[in-house]
């Protein structure tokens, strides 16, 4: 799978080991940034990931601040994106099975290294299921073309 990832200085460290794991798990990197501890503004290394999975160049996209919040946030404003925040196992997996989602978010602040790796994993593995979830992701994508036009 091709995987666009990015962060902001306060998840530098946790966004290297989970490219790392990535790679290791067969999976193709592109990495946004940021590429060390210099403070950024989230925003534009949020929207150049968000970007490139709504454009199809990436499958699916991670992205990592201090909450994983402002990330999420603003990802979600890039139309054609369905992003969430995921640091349990039961969200991760409903934000894939039931939302098709294509981009998640960690909080360097509130997760882990280990439980990062072991959610992202479990997230990469779930696929949408369709379902009594379809309309509900129909109307997601219906009210996201009545505020933003065609995507």
């Amino acid at each position: 799978m091709k995987i666009a990832i990015g962060c902001d200085e306060a998840a530098f460290a946790l966004k290297e080991a989970l490219k790392k794991f990535l790679v290791s798990k067969g999976h193709e990197v592109d990495d946004y940034g940021v590429y060390d501890e210099t403070p950024v503004l989230y925003p534009d290394i949020a929207v150049k990931v968000s970007e490139s999975v709504a454009s199809g160049k990436n499958e699916r996209g991670v992205l990592i601040c201090g909450t994983g919040i402002g990330m999420a946030i603003t990802a979600n404003k890039v139309p054609g994106i369905r992003a969430a925040v995921g640091h349990d196992l039961y969200s991760v997996q409903r934000s894939r099975r039931s939302n098709d989602c294509q981009v998640l978010t960690f909080g360097s602040r509130v997760i882990g290294e280990k439980l990062a790796v072991e959610l992202l994993d479990v997230w990469l593995d779930c696929e949408f299921e369709g379902g009594g979830s379809t309309a509900k992701v129909d109307k997601i994508n219906e009210y996201e073309h009545r505020f933003y036009g065609s995507c």
